[in-house]
């Protein structure tokens, strides 16, 4: 099994930045891909960043120049700067390994005056 805890939602008002970590535990293989994924209220959940254990990153168009994911390891970190309001959303961790998908509790991101 695979353990996935997030850290690091929260407020926060446009323009500024937060950073979210997510830390895997258990049974992780050597090959496998982390990432975060977002859920706004009434949208289905789309992809935000995602980065292999070589490196390879890719990202959402809405998010690009304004969010790096980077990786130690079995730790994945979001840095989200400029956000905007429309980022607003649960942020989800997930690793996915041997085809198979693996999700964190979810983190709260509010974007607001």
């Amino acid at each position: 099994q695979v353990q996935l805890v997030e850290s690091g939602g929260g407020l926060v008002q446009p323009g500024g930045s937060l950073r979210l970590s997510c830390a895997a535990s258990g049974s992780i293989m050597s090959l496998n891909r982390m990432g975060w994924y977002r859920q706004a209220p009434g949208k289905q959940r789309e992809l935000v960043a995602t980065i292999t254990r070589s490196g390879y990153t890719n990202y959402a168009d809405s998010v690009k120049g304004r969010f790096t994911i980077s990786r130690d390891n079995a730790v994945v970190y979001l840095q989200m700067n400029s956000l905007l309001p429309e980022d607003t959303a649960v942020y989800y961790c997930n690793l996915y390994q041997l085809y198979s998908d693996y999700w964190g509790q979810g983190t709260q991101v509010t974007v607001s005056p």
